[in-house]
C-alpha cells in the first residue's frame, strides 16, 4: 500500500535555507526535503 503523500510549498528565511543546505552539504541528509521531513516528524512525535 502506497502512502498518501502530499506536496507542500513553503517559504523560509534565507538563514534557515542556508542552515538546511549546510546539513545537505555535510552529507548528514541527502536532500532539503529529507531535512524538513525529519524535523517535522521529530517535532510531531515530541508533541504526542
Amino acid at each position: 500500500m502506497a502512502k498518501d503523500i502530499q506536496i507542500l510549498n513553503v517559504r523560509l528565511p534565507k538563514e534557515i535555507v542556508e542552515w538546511i543546505d549546510s546539513l545537505v552539504d555535510a552529507q548528514i541528509y541527502s536532500s532539503r526535503s529529507e531535512v524538513v521531513r525529519d524535523f517535522i516528524r521529530n517535532y510531531v512525535r515530541s508533541r504526542r
